[in-house]
């Protein structure tokens, strides 16, 4: 079965709604990347299908449905996803996440925690926008109609429902308001206001905190943190020493990544802005920083300060913005490192 790594409040929430028989028909856990929402979405999926859950209300992992559902081969347990349309996609009609079942399951039974970033990369389309398509909706509406093979619950976990396109949004309203007996929609939001209001309006939100450090360092094993650490100082050293041909350079470098991993850099950037305006009060509590982070922040932090940090984070949140919108990532990049110049020295 799933394995929750911390979030015992909500877990234990969850499982006490179900023991009570007051799960609603439409949840939407919402909270900030690495929280480990969609691990809560699938070990909840499978607590919902149990047939012998615990005293109380956990999966009992002995059942029929259970071994089904560890597997995410229950065929009442069904999942649906932002992908791009590549090479399997032959028309409109065939744009589903069914399509990517097989890499979708084999990351999940891998790790549930993970970001948009690292799934694009699993299905080779890291330079292109997820969204999730209108036949989707056609999709999940055919497979919810069925009735339930087991005789139980169905389950549709929804991750990211603000790649829905507004068409296929428009679709599921009817249905998020009004599904078959026994259906349980659990969507995962990392971005809820992009949520057409009308389906938020439907759901039932949990809003899931972030993990603490400890917490996330066992959840999520370090991978891309240490590279966009390295670009962050990069860019703040050369920027303070007005080195315009390499900054030209480490724009170039970043816009060799992926869009998705170049939208989190920039999340992760904010970050780093933050904790170093922080750092400056020498309150270590107030801080949320790894070793590396502290230690470049030690000598850095003085230069974030009451003139510069909301205007640097308003830089960094609009190049996010512009990035999302396909701009050229290459002017972007090196649009923003001469911003930066001048803002370091405010």
């Amino acid at each position: 079965m799933i394995e929750v790594v911390g979030q015992s409040e909500i877990w234990h929430r969850l499982l006490g709604d179900l023991k009570a028989n007051r799960v609603p028909h439409a949840l939407m856990l919402t909270g900030p990347s690495g929280s480990g929402k969609l691990a809560l979405a699938v070990a909840f999926a499978q607590a919902l299908l149990c047939e012998h859950p615990l005293e109380d209300g956990s999966p009992c992992g002995e059942c029929p449905s259970c071994k089904m559902s560890a597997k995410l081969e229950h065929p009442d347990l069904h999942f649906s996803f932002p992908f791009v349309k590549g090479s399997r996609i032959k028309n409109a009609e065939s744009a589903i996440s069914d399509v990517y079942i097989r890499e979708w399951r084999s990351r999940l039974l891998q790790s549930p925690y993970f970001d948009l970033n690292e799934w694009l990369k699993d299905i080779d389309a890291e330079n292109q926008q997820a969204t999730i398509y209108v036949a989707e909706a056609d999709q999940i509406q055919r497979k919810l109609a069925l009735k339930s093979s087991q005789g139980g619950r169905k389950v549709m976990v929804i991750w990211l429902p603000e790649k829905f396109n507004q068409e296929t949004a428009n679709r599921l309203l009817k249905l998020f308001e009004e599904p078959p007996a026994g259906t349980h929609f659990i969507m995962v939001s990392e971005e809820a206001d992009l949520v057409l209001g009308t389906i938020i309006s439907r759901t039932q939100r949990i809003l899931v905190p972030p993990l603490s450090r400890e917490e996330y360092q066992q959840a999520h094993p370090p991978k891309d943190e240490r590279l966009f650490l390295d670009f962050f100082v990069m860019l703040m050293r050369l920027s303070y020493q007005r080195k315009v041909k390499d900054l030209r350079e480490w724009a170039e470098q970043i816009a060799r990544l992926g869009r998705e991993t170049q939208k989190s850099f920039l999340q992760f950037c904010q970050r780093q802005i933050r904790e170093n305006f922080v750092y400056n009060f020498h309150e270590a509590a107030l801080n949320d920083q790894s070793a590396d982070e502290a230690a470049f922040s030690k000598n850095f932090a003085r230069f974030i300060n009451e003139r510069n940090v909301i205007p640097i984070t308003e830089e960094l949140a609009r190049a996010e913005t512009e990035i999302t919108q396909n701009g050229n990532a290459r002017m972007v990049f090196f649009d923003l490192a001469l911003k930066m110049i001048v803002l370091l020295i405010q």
